[in-house]
C-alpha cells in the first residue's frame, strides 16, 4: 500500500507515504490516496491529532517526474496541480491539527506537503528546497505554501537558486517548528502530539479554522471575525468545563461539545 495509517493511542493517527523507491513521490495516485485519507481521518470522531510521514530515505521528493514528463497534455498537468492543491487544503481547512515529521529531503511539493502541515518537525539532517528552476519548472504551487510561512526575499532566494536549505535555517527562517536528532525526533513529535490531543477536540476545531481564515483578512475584519469566533467557542460546553476547572484547580473533562 502506498499510505500507511497506524493508531498511536491517545487519538493520535500516524500516516505513512510508503513508495520509497521514488522518494516518496507525489504521483496521482499517491495524492488521491492521501486525500482521502485525510478526510477519512478528518471525519473520525475518534482522530484527535495526525503526524504525517515518509517511509525510506526522505519525506518526499514532490511530484513524479517521469509521470509527470509523460502526461504531455495541458488537461493532465492542470489535473495533477489541481489534485495536489486539494490536498494541500484539505490538510489546511481540515478540522484536526496535523503535523509534519521530516527526514532526509522534503523537495518542491513534498515541501510544499510539510509546510501546509499546522507544525512541523525535521530531523537536524533534513533539507529543504523548492528546486523547480532547476529543471525549468517554476516551484509555482509550492511557493503558495512556503510564502505563508516565510519572508518574501528568502522565499524568493529558494525559488530563484533552486538550492536546499538545512534544517537548522529553516527552523530560524519559521519554516519548520523545530529540528532533533533522528533517535529523538519521534519522541519529540509524540509528545507534541499528546500535548495537542489532550485539549478539546471542538475547541481545537474551532481555533483552527479561526486561525487560517483571519489570516487572510484586513485588520478590522479579523478582529470582527475573531470576536464573533470567540463568542461561538464560549457558548460550548468546553468552555465553561475549561473555565471552572481552572478556577477550581482540577483538571477538565472534556464533552467535546
Amino acid at each position: 500500500m502506498v499510505i500507511l495509517v497506524k493508531n498511536l493511542g491517545n487519538g493520535i493517527k500516524n500516516i505513512t507515504i510508503n513508495d520509497p523507491k521514488t522518494y516518496n513521490s507525489l504521483s496521482f495516485a499517491t495524492l488521491r490516496s492521501l486525500l482521502n485519507t485525510f478526510k477519512k481521518l478528518d471525519k473520525d470522531s475518534t482522530t484527535k491529532v495526525i503526524i504525517l510521514e515518509g517511509a525510506g530515505k526522505g519525506f518526499s521528493a514532490g511530484h513524479n517526474l517521469k509521470e509527470v514528463k509523460s502526461l504531455k497534455k495541458r488537461s493532465k498537468y492542470l489535473k495533477l496541480f489541481n489534485l495536489c492543491s486539494k490536498l494541500m487544503l484539505q490538510i489546511v481547512e481540515g478540522r484536526k491539527p496535523v503535523i509534519a515529521k521530516v527526514h532526509g529531503a522534503a523537495y518542491a511539493a513534498g515541501c510544499q506537503l510539510a509546510t501546509s502541515c499546522d507544525l512541523a518537525y525535521s530531523t537536524k539532517d533534513a533539507t529543504f528546497a523548492t528546486p523547480g528552476v532547476n529543471i525549468g519548472l517554476f516551484c509555482s504551487t509550492p511557493m503558495v505554501a512556503v510564502s505563508r510561512k516565510i519572508s518574501r526575499k528568502r522565499m524568493m532566494k529558494m525559488l530563484l537558486t533552486g538550492e536546499p536549505i538545512n534544517a537548522n535555517y529553516a527552523k530560524e527562517i519559521g519554516l519548520i517548528n523545530d529540528c532533533f536528532s533522528k533517535s529523538n525526533l519521534n519522541k519529540e513529535v509524540l509528545k507534541v502530539a499528546k500535548t495537542i490531543a489532550s485539549k478539546s477536540n471542538l475547541t481545537i476545531k474551532i481555533g483552527k479554522q479561526a486561525f487560517y481564515k483571519q489570516l487572510e483578512m484586513p485588520l478590522r475584519k479579523a478582529y470582527v471575525y475573531t470576536s464573533k469566533m470567540m463568542t461561538l467557542n464560549m457558548m460550548s460546553i468546553d468552555a465553561h468545563e475549561g473555565i471552572s476547572a481552572f478556577l477550581n484547580k482540577r483538571k477538565p473533562k472534556w464533552k467535546n461539545k
